[in-house]
């Protein structure tokens, strides 16, 4: 049995926590493979919305093992906080959530670095969640880090004071030399309480269950456009988004990769700063962002909103190597009587080009469109794909035609029972 992935085409925000956990049944284990705490994956069932940062969105199915893989940056203080607030739904999260000992730890010191750093920048700030996840994975690279495991030495205060010492030195010459006696109160709790949860060889573990037939669903973070390789560089995250970081985020070789999910908006939104040669300075982006409740998961901030973007779309379809396509937010168009689509962009010297350009970020791409009419009709109580609009049906032919790639699932709204299986190729 292969590892299927399932991962965001655009800017993070794609709706990708709906889709695990509508999947989910299908699966024995949900796995997490990058990100942090930077991340917010929405689900929303019996009338109930849930925001998880770093615990898999499989985490609601009782029957399935949920595992943060080694790719993963974890602050342990927000672990604590995520895992107290389920414990009202009568979730032990102890019996079905497995935590690799070479997951880096995010410690108080790195939340500190992450304000700095991004304050020192000025106007050119990326628009960092400041969750300390630059830092964390910085140190990560730079073989400083702490991980997860560290945390079973005896040593591990030795190694916690060596390291936020050298961020202490870096704080001041940043102008901010602070007391960290409540910061690490409250971390030296949680990483007691992280204790209490099973901590594993995590390779081991997800390649013992491929070897035994057991269906994994490899969860990721963030969004294709924002990868630190092949995003809109420097405007990205720290980690890689799209699907070689599977791979190394987990420990498992690329041969064990079945299904690629690619997941996208009906249109394309952005949180932050960064190019985006879609997005939509009037009255309709307004409304787009009104009626899509654009508003991050994570910091609460405005999501820029744009119509979608071809070219951007199969760039990111090329580069993880997309099998199946799941269309979310599909009823947030219904306000609209046309709707465009980006096909290419022209640049500053007139020509046009139809590809994700190197250029993105310093050169001002305008965006050229075609136009199909929109549906312009609630898409409430509609289970059933032939019952869907028949121009909705219609951009969806037209992109299948564009992206070469099927639209298999169609989200009409944020409760798990909104959404439209067309080829339920996992039944």
């Amino acid at each position: 049995m292969k590892v299927d992935l399932l991962l965001g085409l655009q800017w993070g925000d794609e709706g990708k926590g709906k889709i695990v956990d509508f999947l989910a049944p299908k699966y024995d284990m949900v796995a997490r493979f990058q990100g942090g705490p930077n991340a917010g994956h929405t689900l929303e069932f019996d009338g109930i919305k849930h925001v998880l940062h770093q615990i898999p969105s499989g985490i609601f199915r009782h029957d399935i093992k949920n595992v943060i893989g080694n790719g993963v940056v974890l602050d342990p203080v927000i672990f604590r906080k995520e895992i107290e607030a389920l414990s009202k739904f009568e979730l032990d999260a102890k019996k079905n959530l497995f935590i690799s000992k070479k997951t880096q730890l995010i410690l108080p010191t790195h939340r500190l670095l992450d304000q700095a750093y991004e304050k020192s920048k000025g106007d050119n700030k990326i628009g960092s969640t400041l969750k300390g996840i630059g830092p964390t994975y910085q140190d990560k690279i730079a073989r400083l880090g702490l991980r997860v495991g560290d945390i079973l030495s005896d040593h591990f205060k030795e190694k916690y004071d060596r390291l936020a010492k050298k961020h202490m030195t870096i704080l001041k010459t940043h102008e901010m030399e602070l007391d960290l006696t409540e910061y690490e109160n409250e971390f030296f709790k949680a990483i007691q309480f992280l204790k209490q949860f099973p901590l594993i060889e995590s390779e081991y573990f997800i390649n013992e269950a491929i070897q035994s037939n057991a269906p994994i669903l490899a969860e990721g973070a963030q969004g294709s456009l924002l990868d630190v390789d092949f995003g809109s560089y420097p405007f990205v995250t720290s980690s890689n988004t799209t699907s070689s970081g599977a791979c190394s985020g987990l420990g498992i070789a690329p041969n064990k990769i079945g299904e690629v999910f690619g997941i996208f908006k009906a249109y394309c939104t952005r949180v932050g700063s960064g190019p985006f040669p879609t997005e939509l300075f009037d009255e309709d982006g307004e409304r787009m962002q009104k009626e899509g409740r654009e508003f991050g998961a994570t910091t609460g901030r405005p999501r820029r909103c744009g119509w979608l973007d071809l070219p951007a779309l199969k760039y990111a379809i090329m580069i993880n190597g997309v099998t199946q396509l799941f269309m979310m937010k599909a009823d947030v168009l219904s306000i609209f009587e046309d709707i465009k689509v980006c096909t290419g962009y022209r640049k500053t010297d007139g020509s046009e080009i139809d590809i994700f350009p190197y250029e993105v970020v310093d050169e001002n791409l305008e965006p050229v469109y075609e136009v199909l009419k929109g549906w312009n009709t609630s898409l409430d109580g509609i289970n059933e794909y032939d019952d869907l609009p028949v121009e909705l049906r219609n951009y969806i032919d037209f992109l299948e035609v564009n992206l070469n790639v099927p639209v298999n699932i169609v989200s009409i709204g944020p409760d798990r029972t909104e959404t439209i299986w067309r080829n339920k190729v996992l039944a």
